[in-house]
């Protein structure tokens, strides 16, 4: 725990004490959640478990207040650590599976919000490096072929964002997935040394190849990722090392 600061003033140092102690335990708590049988970190979210559907799953939004957007300034402020992060987890190779459902906020704090999901993965401990693989859904099925390209999206924080490659490597790191908003897709990272492999709705072959990955991280944990204008569904998560 960093930087709480607490003003209080009572006549009883001992009401100090105790309000001091629930609020730092509350405060704590409140950064860590449990779904299917595992334990998460809370960074940059707002993440509960709720019923949707009739099934339970992992709502996740990114949160405002504790990391705020410029659309003004996209290179600085997306493509950052949002995410609900697995404790407890070194994966180096393996592979990661989920299923994702998105939705745009309305209203939404973003005019381009494409309902940014996907996964994160060999997160640094304290966050400040990872790479990550997420979807456009909202562009999925677009008819503008241009747009259908950028479906798919790679990024190794906090060095090479999306503005970055598509400037440096146009084409390279983005590619189509026949996909949309509001409906669960399946999807399943597979981490190969120096490759990432993407496969979409359980596909026979892979959707999206890095060929070399950009980040400094050899292995880390993995997270379930979303960001600005996002409403973000998960559910059945699996990870195996190899």
């Amino acid at each position: 725990m960093q930087g709480i600061f607490y003003t209080v003033r009572t006549k009883s140092k001992g009401t100090v004490l105790v309000a001091l102690a629930l609020a730092m335990f509350n405060f704590a708590h409140a950064q860590n959640i449990k779904f299917e049988g595992s334990e998460f970190e809370v960074s940059n979210v707002k993440a509960s478990v709720i019923d949707f559907r009739g099934e339970k799953v992992m709502k996740v939004e990114r949160d405002l207040n504790k990391l705020a957007f410029d659309p003004q300034r996209l290179e600085a402020t997306v493509d950052e650590p949002t995410f609900l992060k697995l404790k407890d987890l070194d994966l180096e190779n393996g592979t990661i599976e989920v299923k994702v459902y998105s939705q745009i906020q309305d209203p939404s704090p973003f005019q381009f919000a494409q309902g940014f999901i996907g996964l994160a993965y060999h997160i640094k401990e304290d966050n400040s490096a990872f790479e990550s693989i997420y979807l456009r859904p909202k562009v999925g099925r677009s008819d503008n072929q241009a747009f259908r390209n950028k479906t798919v999206q790679y990024f190794s924080y906090p060095d090479y964002k999306f503005e970055r490659l598509r400037k440096e490597a146009p084409g390279k790191y983005e590619t189509s997935a026949p996909v949309d908003i509001e409906e669960w897709i399946s999807l399943r990272i597979e981490l190969k040394d120096e490759k990432a492999y993407l496969f979409v709705n359980d596909a026979a072959y892979s959707t999206f190849v890095v060929n070399k990955r950009l980040g400094k991280e050899k292995k880390g944990s993995v997270a379930l990722w979303v960001d600005i204008g996002t409403i973000g569904y998960f559910k059945d998560l699996r990870i195996t090392k190899k």
